[in-house]
C-alpha cells in the first residue's frame, strides 16, 4: 500500500540518519528485526503507540510521519499534472484524498506529546491519559467517553461539539480552548484550568465541577443541569444561561454581570455575590431562590 511504503521509507531514512541497524532499532522498541524490515519494505505498518515511540527515538514530532505522507501524495499528483498547473488547483481537485485517521481509543497515553494532532474523528474513548500534551489540537466532534485524564494539557485546542461522557478529569489545563456546543455529562472534573475558555452553547449535566479556575471564561447560552458546582468563581458576562436543579458550595460571582439567566434550584443560599449586577429577570429568579443578594445590584 502506498501509505505503508511512504511511512516505511521515512522509518528507514530516520534510522540510517541515527546510524542504527534494524536490529538496534528493534531492540529499542522491543520487537523483532524482521518486523522493522517489513515496515521499511512497506509490507506492514506500526500502530499509533509504536509510531509515538519511534518519534521519540528519532527525536521528531509525530506529524513527521503523516506530513510526509501528505507531501508525497501532493508530489505524485503534481507529477501527473501539467507543469503549468498551479498548486492551489491541485489542492482543490485532488485525484485521490488521503485521510489520516487515528484511533486513540483504549490506549494508555502517558507523557506523550500529541500537540497539533488532527483527524481523530470521534475515536478517543476508554483511554488513560496522564501528563500528555494536546496543545493546539483539532479535537472537535470527538467523544471522550470513560476516560481517565490527569495532568494533561489541552491549551488552545478546538473542542467544539465534543462530548465528555462518564470521564474523570483532574489537574488538566484547557486554557483558551473552544468548547462551543460541547456536552459534559456524568463526569467528574477537579482542579483544572478553564481560563479564557469559550463555553458558549455548552451543557453540563449530572456532572461534578469542583475547584476549577474559570477566569474570563465565556458563558453564553450555557446550561448546568442536575450538576454539583463547588469552589468556583464566575466573573465577566454570564448571559442567557441556565442553572437548573444544581447544588452549590462555595460558589462566588465576582464582578460579574448576569443577564437573562435562569436559576431554578433547591437552594441558592451558598452563592456569594461581590460587586455584581443583574437584570430584573435574573434578579427575581435569584430572589425567589432565597439567594443572598448582598453584593448584587440591578442593572440600570
Amino acid at each position: 500500500m502506498l501509505n505503508s511504503n511512504l511511512i516505511g521509507n521515512k522509518i528507514a531514512e530516520a534510522r540510517k540518519k541515527m546510524k542504527l541497524s534494524q536490529a538496534e532499532l528493534a531492540q529499542k522498541i522491543l520487537i523483532s528485526p524482521q518486523a522493522v524490515g517489513k515496515w521499511e519494505r512497506g509490507e506492514s505498518m506500526p500502530d499509533i503507540t509504536t509510531l509515538n515511540r519511534l518519534a521519540e527515538i528519532f527525536e521528531v514530532d509525530l506529524n513527521f510521519f503523516s506530513t510526509q505522507v501528505q507531501n508525497e501524495m501532493v508530489s505524485i499528483i503534481k507529477n501527473e499534472k501539467s507543469e503549468n498547473l498551479q498548486f492551489e488547483e491541485l489542492k482543490s481537485k485532488p485525484r485521490k484524498k488521503f485521510d489520516w485517521n487515528w484511533n486513540m481509543s483504549r490506549g494508555n497515553w502517558v507523557d506523550a506529546d500529541f500537540s497539533g494532532l488532527k483527524n481523530l474523528q470521534e475515536k478517543f474513548s476508554a483511554s488513560n491519559m496522564k501528563n500528555t500534551k494536546f496543545i493546539g489540537s483539532e479535537l472537535s466532534d470527538l467523544i471522550f467517553q470513560a476516560n481517565q485524564i490527569d495532568g494533561c494539557d489541552f491549551t488552545r485546542s478546538d473542542m467544539r461539539n465534543s462530548k465528555i461522557l462518564e470521564s474523570i478529569i483532574t489537574k488538566s489545563v484547557f486554557e483558551e480552548c473552544i468548547l462551543i456546543d460541547s456536552e459534559i455529562r456524568s463526569s467528574e472534573i477537579y482542579q483544572c484550568n478553564f481560563s479564557k475558555v469559550n463555553f458558549s452553547g455548552s451543557e453540563f449535566r449530572t456532572t461534578e465541577f469542583k475547584n476549577n479556575r474559570i477566569e474570563n471564561a465565556i458563558w453564553k447560552l450555557t446550561s448546568f443541569k442536575t450538576s454539583s458546582l463547588t469552589d468556583l468563581v464566575f466573573n465577566g458576562l454570564v448571559e442567557d444561561c441556565i442553572f437548573e436543579n444544581c447544588s452549590f458550595s462555595k460558589v462566588t460571582f465576582h464582578q460579574a454581570i448576569l443577564k437573562n439567566t435562569f436559576f431554578k434550584c433547591r437552594t441558592l443560599k451558598n452563592i456569594k455575590f461581590i460587586d455584581c449586577q443583574a437584570d430584573r429577570m435574573t434578579y427575581e429568579f435569584l430572589k425567589n431562590g432565597k439567594a443572598n443578594l448582598t453584593g448584587l445590584e440591578l442593572l440600570q
